[in-house]
């Protein structure tokens, strides 16, 4: 598929899909969405892919949010489907069976910051700006916002970013465990490709079902995540990857792993 407001790069078993739109700071609208659908589509279908890279193109912003231009004159039904929309899209990439990084530079603002929070987890440039703005505009984050935000950084201090629309800074991102690591702008790319390689040289498999069991464990009681758990791990003694990644431990080699 040719993309309008996207790039997907596929090297070395990592996918980037970069936000495209420079004119609107990379500003999410329905054809955005549209498009993000069918690259993550993409990268699930693409057995060659191992872990996916999320960012926005150019260098001012990862995403500045939905773009408000396109939805100034919805009504309440066509807004509700709007962000139907961006929940369905954000969670196929949070359920993606891949790991999903973020690379934040520049704003990451109420749909931005709602992309990057369905990430499994957060890299950010030194510049980076983080925040959930909407109540300043009369609306609330309706791109799982007021849902995620609370289960990364707690629910006090989500609170108080959503009901105050503050923009937090790096650093402040970092202090609260949005983000796991702030590097310089020049250098997060790179840093973000070494930490998705780490990543891709591993068990695929057992990356695969660590993700499932966090992702559906965090959603449930804890005595049905340890079953969730051990399910997944008793699935790991029938797959080829694991007598080689064994094997390759008692001989002292490097695993070479398949993903079966």
């Amino acid at each position: 598929m040719a993309y309008k407001n996207l790039l997907l790069e596929k090297e070395d078993r990592i996918a980037v899909l970069s936000i495209n739109r420079p004119n609107a700071l990379n500003a999410l609208n329905k054809d955005t969405l549209l498009e993000i659908m069918h690259a993550v589509e993409d990268v699930r279908n693409d057995d060659n892919i191992c872990v996916l890279i999320v960012t926005g193109a150019g260098n001012k912003a990862f995403v500045a949010g939905a773009d408000i231009a396109y939805m100034y004159d919805l009504k309440a039904i066509e807004a509700r489907a709007f962000a139907a929309l961006g929940q369905r899209v954000f969670r196929m990439i949070e359920t993606l069976e891949k790991p999903v990084i973020a690379a934040v530079h520049g704003f990451a603002l109420g749909g931005g910051c709602e992309l990057a929070m369905c990430c499994d987890f957060r890299i950010a440039s030194t510049g980076a700006k983080f925040g959930q703005p909407e109540v300043g505009l009369g609306i609330i984050p309706g791109f799982g916002g007021t849902q995620r935000l609370a289960r990364l950084v707690g629910p006090g201090m989500a609170k108080e970013l959503l009901y105050s629309a503050d923009i937090i800074d790096a650093n402040e991102a970092l202090r609260i465990g949005l983000v796991n690591h702030v590097v310089e702008f020049e250098e997060m790319m790179e840093y973000v490709k070494n930490l998705a390689r780490r990543i891709a040289s591993k068990g695929p498999l057992a990356v695969k079902l660590c993700k499932a069991a966090a992702i559906e464990g965090a959603e449930t009681d804890i005595d049905r995540g340890m079953t969730i758990e051990a399910d997944a791990f008793g699935l790991c003694f029938a797959t080829a990857d694991q007598k080689e990644g064994m094997g390759a431990f008692l001989e002292k080699r490097k695993a070479v792993f398949t993903g079966r």
